[in-house]
């Protein structure tokens, strides 16, 4: 069998704050997140790379969700493993438990640095560099858990890095207690498959990812009728990414609904002047009774 070869540099952790467990990945290699990152909520957080075994992800959590610590699940994994010294493999548990290996055949320069329910590792890196560089600014950064894992991230890019470059990058963090939904579990999945500067880039979703969450929380409360708090969460998302029509048009459209039309009309101004479609779209939201602007409302705006 050939194993991925996922030469990188990652982190895991708990947020002690929250609760939430996280991972964050970045390799010269292409789409990483997609066999070294896996989290569970309620269960941990495991980065499996190097020469990379898969299975150390679902099998990790899997013994872990079944009662293991950290250490017991690696330790278990480790030992069923011939593999072994090729291998490096990070787990945090939902009680902030970690484990690492990193195996004495990783190419170098190779090596991890564990803290207070974290971990970093990397392994055909630049230089011996790296992982400290991701411990100490994890530890020294403040925010909530993607904040920190980015710097931790960026950290280890500007100490270094692969030897061979960049070219994907991933965060993935779930919620501390599982609802048996993980669609609503996953509070942050992103990847980045291919690109020339991909933690960059995966800063900028995170930052679009914050802002659409804000407008989902707006969606949340205007379906419970509570329209201040609604603008509220819109305005949040567009101060975060105003240049994304999208969410600038339904700031303008609850603002309308809400009777509030002279607020809405310099936003429909600047979102029909960027892309006309859009005035098409909201003629054919109140064409079935999507958006209950009166005849004369309507023209009002679309004359923007």
């Amino acid at each position: 069998m050939r194993f991925p070869l996922a030469h990188t540099f990652s982190i895991v952790a708990r947020d002690s704050q929250t609760g939430q467990l996280g991972v964050a990945v970045q390799s010269h290699w292409f789409s990483v997140g997609s066999v070294v990152a896996w989290a569970e909520a309620g269960v941990g957080a495991v980065a499996t790379q190097a020469l990379v075994e898969v299975r150390y992800g679902p099998l990790g959590l899997a013994l872990m969700r079944a009662g293991y610590s950290a250490s017991q699940a690696l330790a278990a994994l480790l030992a069923a493993d011939d593999g072994r010294d090729l291998r490096q493999v990070a787990m945090v548990d939902a009680q902030g438990r970690v484990a690492v290996h990193t195996g004495r055949r990783c190419i170098p320069e190779a090596g991890h640095e564990t803290g207070e329910e974290f971990s970093v590792q990397a392994n055909m890196m630049l230089g011996p560099e790296v992982w400290p560089a991701m411990a100490r600014a994890y530890r020294e950064s403040s925010g909530d858990l993607a904040e920190r894992m980015l710097a931790a991230l960026e950290a280890g890019q500007a100490a270094g890095g692969d030897i061979r470059g960049q070219q994907s990058a991933c965060i993935l963090i779930v919620e501390p207690v599982s609802t048996g939904r993980p669609w609503a579990d996953t509070v942050m999945d992103l990847r980045v498959e291919d690109h020339p500067q991909p933690i960059a880039e995966l800063r900028r979703l995170v930052g679009l990812h914050r802002a659409y969450r804000h407008m989902n929380q707006g969606d949340e409360w205007l379906g419970k009728g509570e329209v201040e708090r609604a603008l509220e969460e819109y305005r949040a998302a567009d101060r975060l990414a105003p240049d994304y029509e999208e969410i600038r048009f339904w700031h303008a459209v609850t603002l309308a609904d809400a009777g509030r039309l002279e607020e809405a009309l310099p936003l429909f101004r600047e979102v029909f002047a960027r892309n006309p479609h859009w005035a098409t779209l909201l003629d054919r939201l109140g064409a079935v009774d999507l958006v209950g602007y009166d005849p004369q409302t309507m023209r009002r705006i679309l004359s923007m």
